[in-house]
This record gives C-alpha cells, structure tokens and sequence, in this order.
C-alpha cells in the first residue's frame, strides 16, 4: 500500500499482522526536522551483484544492527579484540543475574557509567540513514543494542531484542523505573534506586547473560524479519544467539545484505556482504534505495 506523507511524497508501509504494523510509526514532518545526512566517505561502493539485487522496489524493509552499527559513534563493543569491554571487565560479575546479587552498586554503577557513555554520543551516518530508510520505505529496526542512538536518529518504533539501558526496572516487582539524570562518574560504584511501589532495587532494563529474552519482543522481530523483503544485517558477528539465528528466518525471495568491515562467518547463510561500516555503508545502501 502507499500513502502520501509531507510534499506529496510517496510513502510505502509494511503490511500489517494481527493488528500490528510491521512498520513503525511516523512523525509528521520528522523528516524536514532531521539535519541532512552527510555525504559517503569514499571507499568500498555496491559491486554489480548487489546493485543488480538493489534494482528492485522494496517494501517491507527490516534493518537488524548490532554493536558495530553503536561502534562508530565511539560506543565500545564487547569483544572487538582488545578495546572490547569484555577484556577489562568480569562479564560474571557484572552481566548476571549472580553478579547483581553479589554487589548490586557495582553493577548499577558499571551501566550508569555506559549510559554516560552513550549519553555523549551522537547517532553516526548510519543511523540517520536508517531513519531516511523509514521515513521513505518504512524500514524497521530490530537490535541487539542496548543504546537509544537509532532513537535520537529519529526512528521510531525499535525493537531492543536484548532489553535498553534506558527502561531501568524493579528487580523485585518487575515495574518499569525513569531512569535517573546521567551523572559522570566513569565506573564508580553506585547504590541502585529504591521501586517506588515495593522498595525493591532498581536494575538496568537490559538483559544479562543467562536471562531469556523478552518473548514478546522475539516473537515480533521473528515475525518482521520473517516478512520482509529486504533485510540489512549490519554490524553484528552472528555470535550471540538466539538473535543471530533471525538472519535465517528472512523469506527465500528476500535480499540480504551484510554491512560488515569483517567478512562473514562459516555456516553463514549466502549473502551480499559489503565490507565496510555501517556509517560508511548504510548512506550508501539508503542513496541506492531512495
């Protein structure tokens, strides 16, 4: 279906299912508001293969990033080598339900400390083209991260597959908590807020190693990725599971593309593979597309 958004602009809009719109929301004029996206650093461009595959009209457009897509906004990742957060901190002591029992300051403090992080970062290029994406195609955004950035880029309607640093939670109750002001106070030890319904302590909204995944959420990132037509994989190695198996979920007909400066893992299923960031690569798919 289309529909004419702002200046008469065609506009095309996922199907819905269930009453859900695969597509997220709209804001009026969202895009008029937006600063312009850059101009591409020149590199790596769309090899004929990928062209030819991007000639096409697209209509239900899924956009699944990972911490490379975070990465070139300053954001450290987990285990890029050794600048990842895993090498200089406990993932035991501080991404487990166990570590948040044995010292809940220390890990409050620890994601207080990266939501100051990801406060002083900006959305890159490759967010803001993801947000013209959906603005002009009605992409969708399913993520492993756990920042706001694809947010403050203007994109609306984002599915945190592994929960957000900012819909902190009672641990006790399970009601959502406002986050507090940011405070830089770069790994200091930090006594977690009190819920106000049943005084238990407030814990990061995000979801540490041996904790499910939010069902709800799963089920509606399998459902747009198991509709959609295109899907752009960008950022992510496909080692954390089970949202690297969603990839293979994507319709036999449908376009994949990996935006990714390493090339892609053994067993992976075939793709486009364009070797570069996502800040470099995304505006070049999105001037491709538009």
């Amino acid at each position: 279906a289309t529909r004419t958004g702002p200046k008469g602009v065609p506009r095309r809009f996922c199907p819905a299912r269930r009453g859900i719109p695969l597509r997220c929301s709209q804001r009026p004029g969202l895009a008029e508001e937006r600063p312009a996206m850059p101009t591409p650093v020149p590199g790596t461009l769309p090899g004929r293969a990928l062209r030819q595959a991007l000639s096409r009209r697209f209509g239900r457009i899924v956009v699944f990033s990972g911490a490379g897509m975070s990465a070139d906004s300053g954001i450290p990742t987990f285990r890029s080598g050794d600048h990842g957060l895993w090498q200089a901190f406990d993932p035991a002591k501080l991404a487990t339900p166990a570590g948040w029992h044995a010292d809940p300051a220390l890990v409050w403090g620890w994601y207080e400390w990266r939501r100051a992080q990801v406060a002083a970062a900006m959305p890159n290029p490759g967010h803001l083209a993801v947000a013209r994406l959906q603005d002009a195609l009605g992409a969708c955004v399913v993520t492993q991260n756990v920042d706001d950035l694809h947010e403050r880029a203007g994109v609306d309607g984002v599915l945190h597959l592994h929960g957000s640093l900012s819909t902190p939670r009672c641990s006790q109750c399970g009601d959502p908590h406002p986050p507090p002001p940011v405070v830089e106070a770069p790994r200091r030890r930090r006594e977690p807020p009190g819920c106000a319904g049943c005084g238990g302590r407030v814990r990061p909204g995000v979801v540490w190693f041996g904790e499910p995944l939010d069902q709800a959420v799963l089920a509606e990132a399998a459902r747009r990725i198991a509709a959609c037509d295109l899907l752009l994989v960008v950022g992510t190695s496909g080692m954390v599971q089970p949202a690297a198996s969603l990839v293979d979920l994507a319709p036999s007909g449908a376009v994949v593309v990996e935006v990714n400066p390493e090339p892609p893992g053994p067993g992976r299923r075939p793709l486009h593979h364009l070797a570069t960031t996502a800040a470099h690569g995304l505006p070049l798919l999105a001037a491709w597309l538009l």
